[in-house]
């Protein structure tokens, strides 16, 4: 390359790196000065790794016409750590019950009923939902219509709606905030322990087990509740969640039988995520202590106006991340059947080969997941010029008895 073109190639580095500045500083000049902004670095850490972690252990491999699930996890248990980095559902009920409380709280103080509050966070939280069932309404008929098998359609539906049992029981919790905000954490994890003593234990019916779908997620929902009370301030808390919750989980494993993932394996005749177990909840536990302990590390990461804006922007679309990151996975695969089986995104997950592949899919679903942003983000954010977004919130950090007003950013 001639001198001119390097200087050129730098000359566009150097434009775009300003502009990227520019902009990160621009969004950090819109965020109140009192915004806790480790709220939303917990949240959008939550959603990611719930995203990484599907990309990672989710694979469709292609017999014949045919798709199929698969996971490593099935013929690799080495690779079981990485269920414990990337399930991180813990944290974001943990964030949920924190942001719900002070929310329910603020509005109380500035006189908006409950009802108003409540309609105002389910239409967040369900207004994208219209536009996955919409499209996979329409792709499921498509594709029986044009004689795929009802087998695969079965799977790329279930693969595609599986975020929504999620969006359930946090409507649920969220709708049930004023009754929980004083209440405490055991009391959900003892309904926990004795719904597995009753499954496990006493050989009792299996359906018990839905009983924690409410009771398990309720664990952590509750301690942001009490974070917000101001119960969970000193690093000592965190502690002790980190190590009695770690201790819990190891111990469980190791000698009640619970399987070692956090997320289910296909093939193994127990999964501690579908319903949750003890085990879960336990981890859990140990995932928010170190989310509170991490607290002012990330107020101190987020003064960083390039970080604080990558935050941003995920908070600001985390439904639609969530909701369409499985859809993006399953576009990718789609679309690669064109040119064959190929490796890490068609073929059986059995290999060190396979684990290399999938990691150098990332960056293609990745990009088909910003297409199904730009494409449906509007649904999320409210859509209409000048109207500004209220999906991500201010929230000073946790005060005694304070209130918190509500920013837009």
């Amino acid at each position: 390359m001639t001198d001119v073109g390097v200087r050129g190639v730098r000359d566009v580095e150097r434009g775009v790196r300003h502009a990227v500045r520019r902009g990160a500083q621009r969004v950090g000049a819109a965020t109140p000065a009192d915004r806790d902004r480790a709220v939303d670095a917990l949240r959008a850490a939550a959603v990611l790794g719930v995203v990484l972690g599907h990309w990672l252990v989710t694979a469709l491999v292609a017999d014949g016409r045919a798709l199929r699930t698969a996971s490593p996890l099935q013929h690799m248990p080495w690779l079981t750590p990485v269920s414990w980095l990337f399930q991180t559902l813990a944290v974001f009920f943990l964030v949920g019950g924190h942001v719900a409380t002070r929310g329910l709280a603020s509005a109380r103080a500035r006189g908006i009923p409950y009802h108003r509050w409540l309609t105002a966070r389910l239409s967040r939280l369900f207004k994208p939902v219209a536009a996955v069932l919409t499209l996979w309404t329409v792709a499921a008929l498509a594709l029986l219509l044009s004689g795929a098998e009802f087998g695969t359609v079965r799977t790329l539906v279930k693969l595609a709606l599986s975020p929504l049992w999620f969006l359930v029981v946090f409507a649920a919790l969220t709708a049930a905030t004023p009754l929980l905000t004083r209440l405490n954490p055991l009391w959900p994890l003892a309904v926990v322990l004795h719904v597995d003593l009753l499954r496990f234990g006493l050989g009792g019916p299996s359906w018990l087990g839905w009983v924690n779908v409410a009771a398990g997620w309720l664990v952590p929902y509750t301690l942001g509740a009490a974070w917000t009370r101001g119960e969970l301030e000193r690093r000592r808390a965190g502690w002790i969640l980190v190590a009695g919750g770690a201790a819990a989980t190891a111990g469980l494993v190791a000698w009640a039988g619970y399987p070692a993932s956090m997320v289910g394996v296909p093939g193994e005749g127990m999964s501690n995520l579908d319903p949750p177990t003890l085990a879960v909840v336990t981890f859990g536990l140990a995932q928010c202590g170190l989310a509170l302990l991490l607290r002012e590390r990330l107020r101190r990461a987020m003064r960083r106006p390039v970080a604080w804006a990558a935050v941003a922007l995920v908070n600001l679309s985390a439904m639609t991340v969530f909701l369409w990151h499985q859809t993006a996975l399953m576009a990718t695969t789609a679309t690669g059947l064109l040119a064959g089986r190929l490796p890490g995104l068609h073929t059986l997950p059995d290999s060190l080969g396979w684990v290399g592949a999938r990691l150098l899919w990332l960056p293609a679903f990745a990009l088909a997941l910003a297409v199904c942003w730009a494409a449906f983000r509007f649904f999320e954010q409210g859509g209409g010029r000048g109207r500004r977004s209220r999906v991500v919130r201010a929230h000073r950090p946790s005060d005694r008895g304070t209130a918190v007003k509500a920013h837009h950013v």
